[in-house]
């Protein structure tokens, strides 16, 4: 069973200070009760310490983000984790309202409890925890990095990653794995993985002639006494998620035979204990372990999802540690006979007013933001409304995106991708470049426009649909739905591709859409080679200026049923 006790007690604490309306009373009420020791506070167990931290997508600082409010699993995923927010994932962790918890890990009251508690994450923060507990553990912690790491600020995209390759040198992790990095194009990456200083593990990238692996599968190493193989799983859809043009050379897949060959070779040569270091998301990790046999603790990543339990399949750990530097995993397992015999589990929430910024880090940090500095402070205007992306479909920042696209380019209908990063802006906040930045820095930013048949669009829709909505998880590429601006629909999710998107409108006429007629369609992020436009940042910043003021309330324009 895993003690809950340790995960409650930064929730503890903080219920002190509800007030009868259930929200805390002061900042400084808040951060008063919200400390380094409590956060940190840990009953070990055992000879081996996983840490775990993933899909960071380059930031270093501190931020805000609002977890979703939609969260849509389906077929043998539906209605359990992770697919449970707001109010029943309260009630499932047990999480008081108002509290410390309950704002890092839903999306409930996000805007009035973040200037509460403050930001969240920070590599330097990161790095005093993971040294507090080496310092506890000694050879016992082994620290392990799920990728989505180099890329999507702007200073990572200015580096082209040696922003974060530096930082996390200074953070030594064991070894890493691999996603977004790939957009950064096959030479890049590895020049950087050439200079790492630890294994870049990813057993289902091959180079497309000869299908030789382009990286190792694994690595062995010896924590505690105990044999620990690690196992390294890239993002197996990266091809068709970002451009094929960027990684012509490599192919990837699921490869689950030789999942298995490699879990069945770490055993045959040793190992005590088989980790799983993945990028596949929550729902395919959840289903490769049902069918592969011998892996005993996956560290998932790619959906963002953070999870305050170990979620048990069978006698796998399956570990999920949210995303932008919020959390760290801590896993403590006590592996004898070649068998976990038990474990403790917390996924510290890293609350950046609580914890002790690392001041080699934070001065690694600020060095390579100082060239950039002008940049990302420059205010572009001010947010009435609370802006966010995450979730299934258009949150607030979408809509900013979406507008900002079919103004600035002079379109019809915008569409933007469901992309999970990108860090929430609150109410009455300066909106910085950074901030636009933070949502849109990648290698293929253009903003196209182009002209498109509403037969086409439909088609658009259902593809992007089946692949979030598709009951199989193998069928399930990543990231939700795409965001329309101009364009309102109807989605069954319940329905089969072909069938799920219905009563597409066109929202300033309120005119069905026509399946024969062509409408000017605008939007970023094209996997195409050669896509011509604007980067959608410029796109972004010129309508945010233009209008000083952003005041953007929640989508309705899309009608969900069948969910």
């Amino acid at each position: 069973m895993i003690s809950r006790r340790d995960f409650m007690t930064a929730t503890a604490a903080t219920a002190a200070i509800m007030a009868g309306s259930g929200f805390p009373v002061s900042r400084a009420a808040a951060q008063a009760k919200l400390t380094e020791a409590e956060l940190l506070k840990f009953d070990a167990v055992g000879n081996v310490t996983l840490l775990h931290v993933t899909d960071i997508h380059g930031q270093l600082m501190p931020i805000h983000f609002r977890e979703p409010s939609l969260n849509i699993g389906v077929g043998e995923n539906k209605g359990i984790v992770p697919h449970i927010v707001g109010d029943e994932f309260m009630k499932m962790f047990k999480l008081a309202p108002g509290s410390a918890q309950a704002h890092a890990l839903t999306y409930n009251d996000f805007g009035t409890l973040a200037r509460s508690y403050g930001r969240m994450g920070g590599l330097d923060r990161i790095a005093t925890i993971v040294k507090a507990v080496r310092a506890e553990r000694g050879d016992k912690v082994l620290l392990l990095d799920g990728g989505d790491t180099w890329t999507n600020s702007w200073t990572s995209l200015q580096t082209k990653g040696q922003d974060m390759v530096d930082c996390m040198a200074l953070l030594k992790p064991d070894a890493m794995t691999s996603h977004w990095e790939h957009t950064l194009g096959e030479e890049r990456v590895k020049e950087l993985v050439a200079k790492l200083g630890f294994p870049f593990l990813a057993q289902n990238i091959r180079e497309k002639e000869f299908d030789e692996p382009v990286f190792p599968a694994q690595q062995m190493f010896e924590r505690g006494g105990a044999k620990i193989a690690v196992i390294g799983q890239a993002l197996p859809f990266t091809p068709i998620a970002n451009p094929r043009w960027m990684i012509p050379n490599w192919t990837f897949g699921l490869r689950e035979g030789d999942m298995q060959k490699e879990v069945d070779k770490a055993k045959a040569a040793g190992a005590d204990l088989v980790v799983l270091l993945s990028h596949n998301g929550f729902d395919v990790d959840r289903k490769m372990v049902s069918r592969v046999t011998g892996i005993d603790v996956v560290l998932t990543g790619h959906t963002h999802d953070a999870i305050p339990e170990v979620t048990k399949i069978g006698k796998t750990l399956l570990i999920a540690s949210g995303c932008h530097g919020k959390f760290v995993s801590r896993l403590d397992l006590d592996v004898k006979d070649k068998q976990i015999k038990g474990f403790n589990y917390r996924l510290i929430p890293v609350f950046s007013d609580a914890i002790k910024p690392d001041a080699d880090m934070a001065a690694l940090i600020a060095k390579h933001r100082e060239p950039y500095k002008k940049d990302l402070e420059r205010v572009l205007g001010k947010s009435e409304n609370v802006m966010y992306r995450r979730g299934n479909f258009n949150g607030t920042f979408d809509n900013v995106i979406c507008d900002a696209i079919l103004q600035q380019r002079d379109a019809e209908i915008a569409l933007s991708p469901g992309i999970r990063w990108g860090t929430s802006v609150l109410a009455g906040q300066d909106i910085t470049f950074e901030d636009v930045t933070n949502a849109t820095a990648m290698s293929y930013p253009n903003c196209y426009r182009m002209k498109m048949t509403g037969a086409r669009l439909k088609e658009v829709l259902e593809d992007v649909a089946d692949n979030i909505f598709n009951p199989d998880p193998y069928y399930q590429q990543g990231g939700d739905m795409v965001r329309t601006g101009g364009l309102g629909y109807t989605i069954d999710i319940s329905k089969s591709i072909g069938s799920r998107i219905t009563d597409l409108t066109m929202l300033k006429t309120k005119a069905p859409l026509d399946p024969a007629k062509e409408y000017v369609v605008a939007g970023w992020a094209s996997v195409n080679q050669g896509t011509e436009g604007p980067p959608i940042w410029d796109v972004i910043s010129k309508h945010i200026e233009a209008q000083k003021t952003i005041t953007v309330t929640e989508d309705t324009s899309v009608k969900i049923v069948g969910a």
